[in-house]
């Protein structure tokens, strides 16, 4: 059995989870999320847990079983702490700030970049080069991070562009370091 697939799911306080056939509902502090469970795979409230279990082993559910263990994991974490990505802008006169909900970035295009947060999402600068995304659904906050980050990709000669924080751009010589 799959061994992410057989670990419960601790629900906190004030996380409610429905489950009306295949499909499941998250309620908690910070909003609800919900999802289809394949048909071979079975979810059960027990004790304030939650239990994924299979139908058979056959492949195609064997691979599904930790993946939906694992989304079911996400949508409680989310509707209870959140999630959040962060990205930070390297480069002279790249900057971010917020208009209303929007994020206006200045990336050396020639015009500003407006990107408007999809709904669940919101944005936060803390200073014109550090960008904060927030939601519920990881994998929405995951994906406009990533859309954000496409923008202006860290480049690797000078280091300039959009990275998540903490994340290392393998830098290359250049012209001058090749004559060497």
């Amino acid at each position: 059995m799959s061994r992410i697939g057989r670990k419960a799911i601790a629900l906190p306080k004030g996380v409610e989870v429905k489950i009306d056939g295949q499909h499941v509902f998250v309620k908690g502090a910070k909003g609800s999320l919900e999802m289809d469970v394949m048909n071979n795979i079975a979810v059960a409230v027990e004790d304030g847990q939650l239990n994924v279990t299979r139908a058979n082993d056959d492949k195609p559910v064997r691979a599904a079983h930790g993946m939906t263990r694992a989304l079911i994991s996400n949508m409680v974490d989310g509707v209870s702490n959140g999630f959040q990505k962060v990205l930070e802008i390297v480069g002279v006169g790249y900057r971010a700030q917020m208009q209303g909900k929007n994020l206006v970035l200045s990336l050396g295009f020639s015009h500003p970049v407006e990107v408007v947060p999809p709904a669940g999402i919101e944005f936060a600068c803390e200073s014109p080069i550090k960008i904060i995304v927030r939601g519920i659904d990881k994998q929405l906050v995951g994906q406009v991070a990533s859309n954000i980050r496409g923008y202006r990709p860290p480049e690797p000669y000078k280091g300039k562009g959009i990275r998540y924080a903490g994340e290392y751009v393998i830098r290359k010589a250049g012209k001058a370091g090749a004559k060497k």
